[in-house]
Formats: C-alpha cells, structure tokens, sequence
C-alpha cells in the first residue's frame, strides 16, 4: 500500500510533464502564425496534425499489442524522449507550414505511448479505487495541456520558443521519473504473443462497447472546445469592444480547472457510481453548448467567463470514468490495448469536430457553431442507456 500512495503522484507528475507537449504548438499559435507567414486557419490545422499522429500511434500501439507485451514504463520513457525531440523541431528558423504540421504530427504519434500507457500503467498498481486513480492521471492531463498557455503568458517578455523548449525539457523529465520510479506494477499480466486481432475483438463485448461509445460522444466535444477557447474568447471580444480578455491565461485557466473537475468526479463516482457521475457531466456539458449563443449575445464580462469555467469542468470530468469503465470491462491481459483502441477512435473522432468548426466559422455567425458540439454528448448518452445495456460492476 505504501508502494502504491508513492507510485500515483509519480505517474501524475509524468503524465502533466509529458503531455504538455501535446498543445506546445496551440500556446504559441500568434507567434507562429507572425514568424512563419501562416494563415489564421493553421490552428485547426496544427491541432489536427498532433490528433492525427496521436490517432495513427494509437492504431499502430494496438494492432501490435506494445503496452502489453513490454514494459510500459520503458515504452513511456521512449516515447517522452522522442516527442520531445520532434517538438523542440518546431523551434527552427528554416521550417514551414508542411515541416510544423509534420513535426506536429510526428509529436502525436509519439503521444500514443504517454496518455493512454500512462492509464495503462495505473491500472496495473489499481485494481480497487481505479475511478479515482484515473481521474488525478487525466487532471494530470487537463494541467499538461493547459500549461502552454500558461507558459506563453509567463514568458512574454521571451521568445517564443523558450515556451515549446520548456516543453520539450518537461518531457525528458518525466520520461526519467517514469523509467526510474515506476517498475512493472503487480496487478500486470504480460500477453505472452503479439494478438493482430486483440484491438477488434474486444469490441465484440457489448458492456464494453456501450461505454466505448459514450467515450466516443464525449470526444466529439473535448477537443474542439479546447482548441477553439481562444477563438471563442476572442469572439466575445469583437462583440462586445469595450472588452479586453488575456487570452493565454483566460485558456489556461479554462482548460485546467478541468483538472479539478476530474479530482472531485473521481471522488463523487464513491458515492454515485462511475456511470451516472460520467452521464451527468455529459448532460452539463451537452448543455453548454446549446446555450452558447445565448451568452455570446447577453452574458457579462464575469458571467461569460464563469460560464467558460464551468463549461471547462463538465467538458473533462467523464473522461477518467469512461477510461475507468474501459478497464473494467476487459480482461488484464489487454487493458493497455483496449485503453489505445478505444482512444485511437476517439480521436479520429475529434478531427472531424476540429475540421467542421474550422470550416464552419468563415461561413456562418461564430455564435452559432458550437451549439454542433451537442451532438456528440446526445449520442454518447444514448450509447450508454441502450435497451438491453447492462449496468456498471459493482465495484465502480
């Protein structure tokens, strides 16, 4: 037990250093956009990069059972080193648009190895309070990705680049407090052989498909909200011109709070139970993004902002639960496979919500789109309360 109260805060201290590489290229976007000459579109594009390298690591770590079948505190480790390496490209002088979307998405690919390896790996030290475990590891996500922003706003008075060497440098570290502080865990049982069918298969477990899907609908929504808070921020302020917001620390301040949200979800789901803690969070976010346009046109200053907040609670508290729900319903063999499947298809998912706002926002009033982001939460709540969907274990 005293292994295990030291091993969680190790994992949630490499998951932020580690996944601050994920929007290391979002923190920076101005700067970007001024020192390589690129179009205001590119934040779609950039985000879209990383997504897609995340989606295709994800499919290759899968179909090749490499959580499973090796150590995932060496796999974590490899993969902080060279992400880090790819993102720290993105500092040259001589690149372009195709070289940044490039090295973006090369950073994704290597992603696949920390968010969902790193889950993997504290399924391996938590078999009782797993909700709980999860949800400091992805408010340890929800700060990682954040922190960009917050690094932008800390350092203006530097060059850009110190932001995504900072990044970079977080990396490394912890990759090294993973490898040297986190062995194998006792609840890991190795697959004995490479299974090119194991990532299909599990989808053929119909309590395990039903939770999938509500990961799904959340997905729809996580990323693009995320990616287009300094864009809805900035288009409060064309409405209402006596309004002045600091973006950056405004867009960490909203994406991190959800790393609080995630802490109090992984408590509340002791009282509750997992699934409906998870469906709540669904309905309040699905509820933010109908009554968007309402606050675009009448909201204060302080009441937009609160309104943001607490949009940026409810958007990630369901996400460690539905992770939670994954590994309940699989065996221990192929948790680490079923968690990368599972997150290979929700993020191909959130392209396609990136790429319709993105399209979206030159072609109709910006008040409006986001009300899209809806659909993904309704379909996720219909997933999960299916005729016939049997109930979450006990244990949740």
């Amino acid at each position: 037990m005293k292994q295990s109260k030291f091993i969680l805060p190790i994992i949630v201290i490499s998951q932020f250093c580690c996944t601050s590489l994920w929007f290391a290229g979002n923190g920076v976007m101005s700067d970007l956009i001024v020192n390589f000459n690129l179009e205001a579109s590119a934040l779609g594009h950039l985000t879209s990069a990383v997504q897609f390298g995340f989606i295709l690591g994800t499919l290759v770590f899968a179909i090749f059972t490499i959580a499973d079948r090796f150590s995932p505190s060496k796999v974590f480790f490899t993969c902080a080193f060279l992400g880090s390496l790819f993102n720290a490209g993105v500092i040259w002088d001589g690149n372009s648009l195709t070289s940044i979307l490039s090295l973006r998405f090369v950073t994704g690919f290597f992603l696949a190895g920390i968010y969902p390896v790193g889950m993997k790996i504290a399924t391996d030290y938590y078999e009782k309070g797993l909700g709980k475990s999860l949800s400091f590891l992805v408010g340890a996500l929800v700060l990682g990705t954040a922190f960009p922003h917050l690094a932008k706003e800390m350092t203006g008075t530097f060059p850009w680049k110190s932001v995504i060497l900072l990044t970079s440098f977080l990396a490394v570290i912890g990759g090294l407090l993973m490898l040297i502080l986190v062995p194998d865990g006792p609840y890991r049982k190795a697959a004995n052989k490479m299974d090119l069918s194991a990532c299909f298969d599990v989808f053929q477990n119909r309590k395990f498909r039903s939770v999938s899907f509500g990961y799904f609908g959340h997905m729809w929504e996580l990323y693009a909200f995320w990616t287009f808070i300094p864009i809805i921020l900035k288009t409060y302020t064309i409405q209402h011109p006596e309004v002045e917001f600091n973006i950056p620390l405004l867009s960490f301040s909203i994406i991190a709070i959800g790393g609080l949200a995630c802490v109090i979800g992984g408590y509340l789901v002791e009282i509750a139970g997992t699934k409906r803690i998870a469906s709540l969070s669904l309905i309040l976010s699905c509820a933010c993004c109908l009554v968007t346009p309402l606050l675009f046109m009448s909201a204060s200053e302080s009441l937009f902002i609160a309104f943001l907040l607490f949009w940026g609670m409810v958007v990630i508290a369901d996400s460690p639960l539905f992770s939670t729900l994954v590994a309940q319903n699989v065996s221990a063999e192929i948790k680490g496979t079923a968690l990368t499947i599972v997150n290979s298809i929700g993020f191909s998912i959130t392209i396609m919500s990136i790429q319709l706002l993105n399209f979206l926002q030159d072609l109709m009033n910006p008040t409006y789109i986001y009300t899209l982001l809806a659909i993904g939460p309704i379909l996720g709540l219909i997933a999960l309360y299916e005729k016939k969907n049997t109930t979450e274990p006990s244990e949740a």
